[in-house]
């Protein structure tokens, strides 16, 4: 195993062979070792070991086990230090996968190292539920990607995922990321009465991230195709059951730590929602820090009823999961809701340590649950109990405590904790079993000073929970207006930086600029430091100035919201400009569900008290109005700003339009971006078809004129005249870069190009005007309509499969260099759909530093798009070829000395691999 991982390593430096390499690994497949680079394997075994291999070795042996399986068989002398078992223990030292870079390296760890471990437990109440082990979760992630990637996935495309919690979501999420692609969580319209504003939001959120795939449910087709109307840029709505079906024959790029593994959209509190850019080294980073934290292991079990399109639901809790190889209990969002003790009773059924919720899940809990609920509830084994993602009441969580202490819940599980989309998930946690620490400060002197000083008089002043301190490699700081650092108990803007600090905001640069001061971000939040820890005071856009003070919403809503009449959770408190004098204006917007007139006038009076009582002055106006006109985000927080510019244009308590007149409006919305797709798509078709009428009509000269004509130069004239013409008829540009390293071309020489396309062929025929032959594929003189042109062109056919053949092959192309001939090869072999440059098959250099004569890079772009692998439907593009400067071998080697040749064609092979990278607009797929 030490041979191969040397050869590996020297063939592919950023392949980590030692950590991903098993007996089983195939050799050309998953080690990328190709013909010749099995010879010169096969040739250190023997050396190594002293030893001759079976002929059929050669032939037969596809992986490290089958070349074991040889030795075996041979005399004990022969392979005496061969130590098996110590290879293996060496694979299976780590306990979490802490070497993996990317979320895909992460899956395929678990699966290959545990993969019937169960992984997530979905709960039912009666009994157990579905299960999904790291091999099924792999497995089916296979299926998503190669059902992707045929309808066109690229790498970095964005894939819209809009599915309910349940085994689809995480097949779907992990096959985009496997397939390359990024995910991107929407979520599924919850009432028909919302569907209007459901779509115009996802509307903005697939513009701005140009998605050309949805993955949906059969039920959400029609909300899909509502969202297909008015987004010219979405081209498939692709449903789970289909992706399902699919074999698993993916061609999986390689992912890098600084790829963009999923887009995070804000909430949308205030005005539209933005993707926040998050990369592999982000979240692992994140997750790495969180469970140093948390003192997370593989004994621990999270559940969690998190919705998996927000951040604390897919990263704190499923990809934690994953990482720590801790059990994943989950249900719906929807479950909780309906029957909020399913949360606590899978806690106990499981014997779950881990949990989250924002602090209106537990006070949910606290207000649905009757003692007949709650009966015989053991929550013993509950270890942490995280509390995020919103504004934390201090009342909220005492009365938990107070009220489960009694079913064993220990009151140092508590955990209030601070993070954001943009770090992630998390940011700040408390240390572990600490329990609740809050801080009692001045009412008036906060308000007034924003100075956060002690109070002596607990009636009157404000209570703060502190959320701790950074995780591991983070900071946090609080500045003033000026962005000047604040000392400890003063108020300002709470900024951040560390490993998982997002880059910025997807496609929108002005929010991105307005995001940074400096190295810092800005988290929106208002907030204080005491003894090193964080405590929240508000949002930022969300405080409301008036007469010199500051106004925080959250406990003014609060405090109304317990008023008996008032929708609890259901009082939006914003300001709004008076339009006569510019003055803000503090307006309070309170459901409720009584219409009688007196009644109403008991609950003004009574906000009106209780304003006064906490924030010292009264409300401009107070608004009551039926159920649902505070409007929130997906997560349940309040979106004040929208509320604002619902009560500014009049909208509050008006009804909401029928179903049918919200679908109509989306459908006219949606006729003009549908016109624009049916344009485009006709043209990009009659494009098409006039391409394939001119290639029809020229095909059958070209063909007879190769075949028929005497003399090499006339064929490549009609060949390149031929190309030319196509070109020039489809106005396809065809840019060369390097032109003056064209009329140096040695007559005798090694081409390399990066094959991308169909049409490869016809632009070198095109731009290189002296003599060479193609080296290609020997299945292509399998039909005698492509035989006879190659044949009286010379081309030279190489065997990929056999593997007896390579070597003979080598030393016929060898000669073939010698007589004075010049080659073009395509080094990859091969090519796919996703754009990425492939590993380079050694033949060409090795030939080159056999003969001695010069390498000369070539790099193409542009052709892929034109005309893609698996597609007849050619598009609109332009090309450019670049032509490098020619690559000498050392003339000093000797053809006997092979460790030196070797050396030499992977030198080659670097070198123009390296240029050609630069230059084919394509990343590198062996990253």
């Amino acid at each position: 195993m030490d041979i191969v991982a040397d050869l590996v390593v020297q063939i592919h430096p950023h392949h980590h062979a030692p950590e991903n390499m098993t007996l089983d690994s195939r050799f050309e497949k998953e080690l990328g070792l190709d013909s010749l680079a099995r010879v010169e394997l096969f040739s250190r075994i023997e050396s190594a070991f002293n030893l001759t291999l079976p002929e059929r070795t050669f032939a037969e042996a596809q992986t490290p086990r089958d070349l074991l399986r040889v030795l075996k068989t041979l005399k004990p002398s022969e392979v005496a230090d061969f130590n098996v078992v110590a290879a293996q223990r060496h694979l299976g030292d780590a306990i979490l996968p802490h070497g993996a870079l990317t979320l895909g390296d992460l899956l395929e760890w678990h699966a290959t190292r545990h993969g019937e471990r169960t992984h997530i437990q979905f709960y039912q109440d009666d009994g157990n539920g579905e299960t999904i082990t790291y091999r099924q979760l792999h497995a089916g992630a296979l299926k998503v990607a190669d059902a992707l990637q045929r309808h066109g996935l690229e790498a970095a495309d964005p894939v819209a995922i809009m599915l309910p919690t349940g085994a689809d979501y995480f097949h779907t999420f992990m096959g985009i990321l496997l397939a390359g692609g990024i995910p991107v969580p929407i979520y599924p319209p919850a009432r028909p009465t919302q569907l209007e504003e459901h779509v115009r939001r996802h509307t903005h959120i697939l513009e701005n991230c140009r998605a050309r795939i949805l993955v949906t449910l059969a039920e959400g087709e029609p909300v899909g195709r509502l969202l297909m109307s008015l987004v010219p840029g979405l081209k498939h709505i692709l449903t789970a059951s289909e992706l399902s079906r699919s074999t698993g024959n993916a061609t999986l790029p390689a992912l890098k730590a600084q790829d963009i593994a999923f887009l995070q959209y804000t909430s949308g509190s205030t005005g539209n929602p933005k993707g926040v850019i998050l990369t592999h080294a982000n979240l692992l980073a994140n997750i790495r820090a969180m469970g140093v934290a948390t003192e997370t292991s593989p004994r621990d079990v999270f559940v969690s009823w998190l919705p998996l399109y927000h951040d604390m639901g897919l990263i704190g809790a499923w990809l934690g999961s994953l990482y720590h190889a801790a059990l994943f209990v989950v249900m719906s969002p929807l479950a909780f809701l309906a029957r909020p003790e399913r949360w606590l009773r899978a806690i106990e059924r499981y014997g779950g340590t881990l949990s989250a919720s924002p602090n209106f899940g537990y006070e949910y809990v606290l207000h649905r649950l009757q003692h007949s609920d709650l009966e015989g509830l053991d929550l013993s084994s509950w270890r942490l109990a995280f509390n995020g993602a919103e504004a934390i009441s201090p009342k909220t969580l005492e009365a938990f405590t107070e009220r489960f202490g009694a079913h064993g819940f220990d009151k140092h599980a508590m955990t209030p904790v601070y993070g954001l989309a943009e770090s992630s998930v998390g940011l700040t946690f408390p240390p572990p079993k600490r329990g609740v620490v809050s801080d009692t400060i001045e009412r008036d002197t906060f308000l007034h000073r924003h100075k956060a000083l002690p109070a002596a008089d607990e009636h009157q002043a404000l209570r703060f929970v502190s959320c701790g301190t950074p995780l591991a490699g983070h900071q946090i700081r609080v500045v003033d207006v000026a962005g000047n650092e604040l000392p400890e108990r003063e108020e300002g803007r709470l900024e951040f930086q560390g490993p998982s600090s997002t880059t910025g905001y997807y496609r929108a640069p002005e929010k991105t600029r307005e995001l940074f001061d400096g190295e810092w971000l800005g988290t929106g939040d208002l907030a204080y430091i005491a003894k090193g820890e964080l405590y929240l005071t508000g949002r930022i856009k969300d405080i409301i100035i008036r007469a010199g003070r500051n106004i925080y919403p959250e406990q003014l809503e609060k405090a109304i919201g317990d008023i008996v009449g008032i929708r609890k959770g259901g009082v939006a408190i914003f300001g709004s400009a008076d339009p006569k004098t510019a003055t803000e204006r503090l307006i309070i917007l309170a459901e409720t569900r009584i219409e009688d007139a007196d009644e109403k006038h008991r609950l003004r009076i009574r906000i009106n008290e209780i304003a006064a009582d906490l924030i010292g002055t009264p409300p401009d106006e107070i608004v009551l109005a039926p159920p649902g006109s505070v409007l929130k985000t997906s997560s349940g927080k309040i979106r004040r700003s929208a509320s604002r510019e619902a009560y500014e244009k009049g909208e509050i308590g008006k009804k909401r339009r029928m179903l049918i007149w919200q679908v109509s409006r989306l459908f006219l919305m949606g006729a003009l971006p549908q016109l624009r797709r049916i344009t485009g798509h006709l043209k990009a078709s009659l494009f098409a078809l006039y391409s394939w009428l001119i290639f029809l009509l020229l095909s059958p000269t070209v063909w007879l004129g190769v075949v028929a004509t005497p003399g090499d130069n006339l064929r490549r004239k009609i060949i390149r005249a031929s190309a030319l013409f196509l070109a020039k008829s489809t106005r396809t540009p065809l840019n060369i870069k390097g032109a003056e390293n064209l009329s140096s071309i040695p007559d005798t020489c090694v081409m390399v190009v990066n094959h991308a396309s169909y049409i490869d062929g016809l632009v070198m025929s095109t731009v290189i005007d002296t003599p060479f032959r193609f080296v290609g594929k020997a299945e292509l003189a399998g039909s005698w309509l492509i035989r006879l042109p190659l044949e009286r062109l010379h081309a030279e056919l190489v065997d990929r499969f056999d593997f007896t053949k390579s070597v003979s092959d080598a030393q016929r192309l060898c000669d073939v260099l010698k007589k004075g001939h010049r080659l073009l090869f395509f080094a990859e072999g091969t090519f796919t759909r996703i754009p990425g440059l492939r590993s380079f098959h050694l033949g060409a250099f090795k030939a080159a530093v056999d003969a001695k004569v010069p390498v000369i890079p070539i790099a193409l772009r542009g052709t892929r798009s034109i005309l893609r692998a698996g597609s007849w439907f050619p598009r609109h593009g332009a090309i450019t070829v670049t032509i490098g400067e020619a690559i000498e071998p050392n003339p000093s080697i000797r053809g006997d000395d092979e460790r030196r040749t070797w050396k030499e064609a992977l030198s080659l092979r670097n070198k123009a691999r390296d240029f050609i990278l630069r230059h084919c607009g394509e990343p590198d797929l062996t990253q």
